[in-house]
């Protein structure tokens, strides 16, 4: 098992966690390593559920902070081992899970081995399973087994954010639409009904269709709703009866799931439509007490995301939550993924401070 030093620099602790490949269900031997590491430190509390760790501080503190971060990244493509890239003049850190969100995670741990006494209580929390299926999220299966261990008045996710505070997050849908027709033989196609070209109007709505700009609370959410997937048909002689369009709306998190639901279906009126997977956002919680002490902590103007975090867990377990961390969002998954060091630098710099103030 690899040795963490958590005295090291937090981007030297970035360079040690993302040369420990971890892939979605491989998070192990990353989670020994954590867990090793934070499990020495005599000022916190360990807990592991399964390849997620938490540490927490109980030091009687009025309020408790919650900070996040997944351990897990999408698939390595000969971007491993890191190395250390010029842009543009600007040193960077090049190499899967730099940016989503292995800096983030680095960070969040060279604060907890020094932040002995905090102004506030901290739990610290590094899940697995974020990069596939919600139901695999080490947090989804924290929540329900151990949902003491969310309670908090203020949470932080470390995910990418270019170093500022993005609040709040889109909500997230996925469904089916299909369309039937009748098979028959390409030769004599008048007897059949084409499947697939029953599915020229749906596919013109989406080409039509004009998503919203939504302001929630000061922050101006864009909203998407798009094709992303599209199959049918059985051989390259015969009249498909049968066509699937897969849609991704990502809606605005002052709409309901139930809302964005029935948006997406009044959209596709006439045809049959199957939700298969549904993540409600989280609204941007800015106005939580701690929120702001945060947000001034750091000197950050707040901005939406716009992509789909797991801020939403916290928010619906009623913990505000924001996104904080290095790294641009843009290069999350990306082969040139790298996090620029000045970045980490200044993340930890702003936690810092702010977990540190009197």
């Amino acid at each position: 098992m690899p040795d963490l030093d958590l005295t090291a620099s937090s981007v030297d602790l970035t360079r040690a966690i993302c040369d420990i490949p971890s892939v979605s269900g491989e998070e192990t031997t990353l989670a020994d390593a954590i867990e090793a590491a934070v499990g020495a430190l005599p000022h916190l509390e360990v807990v592991r559920e399964g390849d997620t760790i938490i540490a927490r501080t109980n030091l009687g503190r009025a309020q408790r902070v919650v900070i996040a971060g997944h351990i897990d990244t999408v698939p390595i493509n000969d971007n491993l081992p890191t190395r250390d890239v010029d842009v543009d003049g600007e040193p960077h850190l090049w190499g899967r899970g730099t940016v989503d969100m292995k800096a983030g995670v680095a960070v969040q741990l060279r604060l907890a081995a020094e932040l002995v006494a905090p102004r506030v209580d901290i739990t610290w929390m590094w899940y697995d399973h974020e990069e596939v299926d919600a139901d695999l999220n080490g947090l989804t299966r924290l929540s329900r087994t151990r949902p003491e261990l969310f309670a908090g008045d203020f949470a932080i996710l470390g995910e990418p954010s270019n170093g500022q505070v993005e609040g709040g997050c889109n909500g997230n849908l996925r469904a089916l639409v299909r369309t039937t027709g009748v098979r028959a033989h390409s030769a004599r196609a008048w007897v059949g009904e084409n499947a697939i070209h029953r599915a020229a109007p749906l596919l013109a709505r989406l080409a039509e269709y004009r998503p919203r700009d939504v302001e929630v609370e000061g922050l101006v959410y864009r909203e998407g709703l798009n094709a992303v997937r599209i199959s049918g048909g059985v051989a390259g002689n015969v009249i498909p009866d049968a066509c699937e369009v897969e849609v991704n709306y990502r809606f605005a998190p002052s709409r309901s799931a139930e809302d964005a639901t029935q948006h997406v279906r009044d959209v596709f009126a006439g045809f049959e439509v199957e939700v298969v997977d549904l993540a409600p956002g989280a609204r941007p919680g800015l106005d939580a007490p701690l929120a702001k002490e945060f947000v001034a902590a750091v000197g950050a103007e707040p901005k939406p995301k716009y992509g789909w975090t797991d801020v939403a867990r916290f928010s619906a377990m009623g913990v505000p939550a924001v996104n904080y961390g290095p790294g641009d969002p843009h290069l999350a998954h990306h082969d040139q993924e790298r996090v620029p060091l000045a970045q980490i630098v200044s993340v930890e710099r702003g936690l810092r401070a702010w977990l540190s103030a009197s």
